[in-house]
């Protein structure tokens, strides 16, 4: 492969020429106290930063900084760190998918405007991954992701947590008047003990396990844990890495095709992932020009096994996946189903995976000892979700994956979280409970509001699970027989518009269909009909989400950034 010349450095074009604006640039970079050797006749990479004092999970990114800039400095760059959209996936409101696509939008304007030559992006807590590869698929400059890692385990009473999952099981609990407020207090204490995203197979190691599978990350960086030393020392590594793919001049474009789709697509499956990767994979493949269709992850689903034996859907944390060999030892046990010729960061899917190996095989089952034999995720279709939705099987009831029952219809999230606290609610273990107005349009920015809690009134029942439909998302966290991201949503006059309270819904996820009884023509008028609450959003972020977010089984991406079409470089002068 032909090596970059120093005269091809991007950033060349602001330091190099003998001219008076590059005079500005040069004299600029001095009044910040660097000499010209530090930065001239190098390459300049630039550090996608998701730092801020309200991103818990990236509370170690300050020290990864330096830890990256350490291995630029060693590979004989420049290194400048560049602050981009910190989004706390608990502190952002109404919900940081709002803003996954202003952070896609302001890392390419970032890598645009400024003399660099190549980046590393740092990433992790749930739209930070998606988010900073969308931008860096559109620049299409080199880049390399740097995952936070999953925090340690979390703990209570002797017992192992894991974050989120058990949230949702003990809570169940208390308000089942089973564990007491004190021990809910320890719990809170004990649930995130340090630096790293969720160390469940929530969204967070789901996307930054694709975001390796995909070829944007370094072998097995993605399940090394946040408080690791090992994760210190894969930091340096990406910024000496990111120096040498920038010579060679390694792009996304050349490591993002179908077979890396594809394999994304296996790995998902064998983790029982997030159900938010369907929409980010699909931004993320249309963002580079890949087609990628919901049925791809069915059809994937049902010839990959989960063999990952991880919560929710399982029973062991991200430590213990990367003691058992981490997603190298996933992906070396399922090599037969990928393309191991995928171009990568560093190399091949295969040459990644030489030395790997499983050291347990009950957190990394073996094939023929699988979770379960196929469907991580499954998509249904019918008279409510004409362009499909989204459900988990293994993290479902089995009962309620052939079901037939009444609905109990929300109309708000407020409305829905008042109903469940009532003990006169008129509602049975065999309801099917709805939520509409939570999409893309109606959330705004399709909230995890999927994981609807069970009414109170069946809590003391007994009830841990029931049928729940909706056109938001759902935690990667969460667990239930939850149907989401129901497309087209209902505030865009959606079918789910239609739905009433006692309309019987069936839902058989063997034949991947959802259906509503009520005749075609009587949905129709009931549609008409309907009037979604009023949107009013006259200024603002708000206002340009609402004009071009795309629906869910398009990815949510802006309809005019979709594509792996360029825009011109800045002109210097």
């Amino acid at each position: 492969m032909a090596r970059k010349t120093l005269e091809e450095l991007r950033s060349q074009r602001w330091f190099g020429p003998k001219d008076l604006r590059s005079f500005g640039h040069r004299s600029r970079m001095m009044q910040m106290g660097y000499a010209l050797d530090d930065f001239m006749a190098k390459p300049v990479i630039g550090i996608i930063n998701t730092w801020s004092d309200l991103a818990q999970c990236h509370t170690h990114f300050p020290q990864r900084v330096e830890d990256i800039k350490r291995g630029i400095w060693q590979a004989g760059a420049f290194p400048v760190e560049l602050p981009a959209l910190s989004l706390s996936e608990q502190y952002v409101k109404p919900t940081s998918m709002l803003y996954r696509n202003l952070l896609a939008l302001e890392v390419e304007e970032l890598l645009r405007s400024h003399p660099v030559d190549g980046a590393v992006l740092m990433g992790g807590c749930d739209k930070t991954t998606p988010g900073t590869i969308m931008g860096g698929i559109s620049m299409d400059l080199p880049m390399i992701f740097m995952p936070a890692g999953p925090m340690m385990r979390g703990h209570f009473g002797g017992k192992i947590l894991g974050s989120g999952s058990d949230v949702w099981k003990y809570y169940a609990e208390k308000e089942a008047g089973t564990i007491s407020e004190r021990q809910w207090n320890d719990m809170e204490a004990g649930i995130a003990r340090s630096a790293g995203t969720c160390m469940t197979m929530g969204t967070a190691s789901t996307m930054t396990s694709i975001a390796e599978v995909l070829g944007f990350s370094l072998p097995g960086s993605s399940s090394i844990p946040a408080g690791d030393a090992a994760h210190s020392r894969m930091a340096m590594q990406c910024g000496k890495r990111i120096v040498e793919m920038v010579w060679e001049d390694l792009k996304p474009s050349d490591i993002m095709d179908r077979r890396s789709v594809e394999n994304a697509l296996v790995i998902h499956n064998a983790l029982a992932g997030s159900t938010n990767a369907m929409v980010h994979l699909v931004a993320m493949a249309r963002r580079a020009g890949v087609p990628i269709k919901l049925t791809d992850f069915d059809d994937f689903a049902q010839k990959v096994p989960v063999i990952c034996n991880l919560r929710p859907s399982g029973e062991w944390l991200m430590e213990d996946f990367f003691i058992a060999g981490g997603i190298r030892g996933l992906m070396k046990r399922l090599e037969h189903l990928l393309h191991l010729e995928a171009r990568t960061v560093f190399g091949t899917i295969g040459e990644g995976l030489e030395g790997a190996e499983v050291y347990n095989d009950d957190v990394i089952r073996p094939l023929d000892k699988p979770i379960a034999a196929s469907g991580g995720t499954a998509i249904l279709y019918g008279n409510i979700a004409p362009h499909g939705c989204v459900i988990k099987p293994p993290a479902a009831d089995p009962r309620l994956l052939h079901h037939t029952g009444p609905a109990i219809v929300f109309d708000s999230y407020d409305e829905m979280s008042k109903a469940v606290n009532d003990m006169d609610l008129d509602v049975t273990p065999d309801h099917v409970m709805v939520l509409r107005n939570a999409g893309p349009i109606g959330g705004p920015g399709m909230p995890e509001w999927g994981m609807l809690p069970i009414p109170k009134k069946l809590l003391k029942e007994g009830v841990r699970d029931m049928l729940r439909v909706s056109d938001a998302r759902m935690s990667g966290t969460s667990y239930g027989a939850c149907i989401l991201h129901v497309s087209p949503e209902s505030a865009i006059r959606g079918p789910l518009a239609a739905v009433r309270t006692g309309d019987l819904i069936t839902v058989d996820v063997t034949k991947r269909s959802i259906h509503l009884h009520v005749e075609d023509e009587e949905i129709q008028a009931r549609v008409a009909a309907w009037t979604p609450p009023p949107r009013n959003y006259p200024r603002g972020y708000y206002k340009m989400f609402a004009q071009h977010v795309l629906q869910a089984h398009e990815g949510c991406d802006f309809d005019y950034l979709e594509g792996a079409q360029g825009i011109p470089e800045p002109e210097i002068h």
